[in-house]
Formats: structure tokens, sequence, C-alpha cells
């Protein structure tokens, strides 16, 4: 059962979706390189305090250091924060670690939330990176990093989780998402990157009546994904 009630789910939803809207370049911007809404989305923000500045510090080293294999490049990082802090999740799922540049992003919105992010990652390598990441960042305490194949890890998720994030291999979209769906709650949000590559997703997602979903068309083509009540 949702921790909301009906009338604030509809004002959440509603904020959320202006979030994306927001954050979106304005027609005309959009595929042009150097604008300036563009390097408005690609810049990090003032760090807050200590904690935030340690994060954004490592966040600023792997992207400068070449450190963001296979990664959402920092306007889909920096949406990730906004919407998983928006909506005060306290239970992360990412499927895809890589070096754990977006799980940073997470990480800013959860050491705010009092939430915690469990990644799962196939790579040995890039797992061992990503733990090194976190540790330099200090938010090792709020990450539990699985390694293996997520077709197989994914399977001992239990709920109520409040935000799902993929980032894996694209061909698997459709089965991490019959997979995790029912772990997600009510009013939870289902993300992932990449989606103009994954035709046969955003065609499941569309044509779930419990389901709706927008595109974030700003960075690597992000899609939300509400489940409704």
């Amino acid at each position: 059962m949702s921790i909301f009630g009906n009338h604030q789910q509809a004002v959440m939803r509603r904020a959320l979706l202006g979030a994306v809207a927001a954050a979106t370049p304005a027609f005309g911007q959009r595929g042009r390189r150097g604008t300036s809404a563009e390097a408005e989305n690609e810049a990090l923000s003032a760090p807050k305090d200590d904690a935030e500045r340690r994060i954004l510090g490592v966040i600023e080293e792997m992207t400068s250091g070449g450190g963001t294999y296979l990664s959402v490049p920092i306007s889909d990082g920096k949406m990730l924060r906004i919407l998983t802090e928006s909506c005060m999740a306290k239970r992360v799922v990412e499927v895809g670690t890589s070096t754990g540049y977006s799980g940073l992003f997470f990480a800013l919105a959860l050491s705010r939330t009092g939430g915690r992010l469990t990644t799962h990652e196939l790579n040995e390598g890039r797992a061992a990176t990503a733990r090194a990441n976190f540790a330099k960042a200090g938010v090792s305490q709020l990450v539990t990093l699985v390694q293996g194949d997520a077709h197989e890890t994914t399977k001992n998720v239990k709920g109520p989780v409040d935000v799902i994030f993929l980032d894996a291999d694209k061909e698997g979209y459709v089965h991490y998402l019959k997979t995790l769906l029912p772990a997600l709650r009510p009013g939870g949000l289902l993300l992932a990157h990449n989606t103009g590559m994954v035709p046969d997703y955003l065609s499941a997602v569309r044509a779930n009546p419990a389901l709706d979903t927008v595109i974030y068309s700003g960075g690597g083509g992000l899609s939300v994904t509400l489940k409704k009540l």
C-alpha cells in the first residue's frame, strides 16, 4: 500500500512531470551542442555542504579523467538526483552500476532522504572501480553493490522500492521490467536510460495501463515512468 493518499499522489505526479518538462531544453535548442541551455544542464550545482562537496568532487574527477565508462551524461545524472530527492525515496534499485557515476547522483539525493541504493553490476572490474569511487565520495554506507548477472540477481529484489533505474544491456530491459515492476510501490518511478535504442521496452511501458511515461530529451533519452495507484 502506498504511504500517500490519492490527492497527494496526484500532486506528486504533477510536480515530478513538471520537473522533467522544466529541465528539458526548449524547442529549437535541442541537439545543438554548446548552447547556453545545454551548458546550464551540464553544469553541476554548487555544493550545499561538505558531504555534497565530496560527492561532487568525485563526479567532477570522473568526468574530467575519463572515468565515466558507459555512464549517463551530467544532465541525466542531475535528473536522477532531482526525481529521487523530490519523491523522498528511501529505496533505489539500479541495474547497471558501471563505475558508479550515476550511483553518485543517487547518493546526492539519498544523503538527504535517508535512503539507500542497491546497484547491480555484471563486470567485476567495473564493480571494483565503483566501490572505490563510492568510498572516495564517502557514500559507501548508502550503497549495496551486487556483483553478478542482474537477470538473476534482480530476482531477489523485494518491495516496496521507490525508484528503479535501468542502464544495462538494452536487450534485457523488458526482462528487467517484468522482474522488477512488482517490487515498485504505487507512486514509484521506473527510470530507463537510452530508451530510444529500446523500442520494445517503450512499447511495453506505454501499453501497460498501470504506467504513465514521458521522455526527458535533454540528455541521453531518459524515460520517466510513474506506477499509478
